[in-house]
């Protein structure tokens, strides 16, 4: 018999983004089997920063963050008050405006989606691989 295992968590904001990270390593320490590979690990920590990082800069300043943990991907869903997609902006080299950010997670990612809530705002979520 086939079952798929699913662990999720929530995360209300925090007051930064390492206390997000933080979490997010805490979620996937505690993954049972298959567990999460290094690289896979610091993979999610950085989308889990981007993401949080465009929802506090770009988003209106609050965000949720969900985990969710599939058989062979690592969902982290990111939900914010803001309409606007994220896009892929000409990265700035003096490092003043970013730009690097949602190519670095369109790059991570086996895919990424943008849903619009019907009652406002957005999730933007990246799935990569376990």
């Amino acid at each position: 018999m086939n079952s798929m295992r699913v662990e999720a968590t929530t995360i209300r904001p925090t007051p930064t983004v390492a206390d997000a990270r933080e979490k997010a390593r805490s979620f996937l320490e505690d993954l049972q089997e298959p567990t999460v590979t290094p690289a896979a690990a610091d993979a999610v920590l950085l989308v889990v920063s981007e993401l949080v990082t465009n929802a506090l800069r770009h988003g209106g300043g609050s965000y949720t963050l969900r985990l969710i943990a599939h058989p062979d991907l690592i969902e982290v869903a990111v939900d914010d008050p803001s309409p606007q997609a994220p896009r892929t902006r000409t990265p700035d080299l003096t490092g003043a405006t970013g730009g690097f950010g949602w190519r670095m997670v369109t790059h991570l990612a086996r895919t990424t989606a943008v849903i619009h809530r019907p009652a406002g705002g957005k999730t933007v979520s990246a799935f990569l691989a376990r």
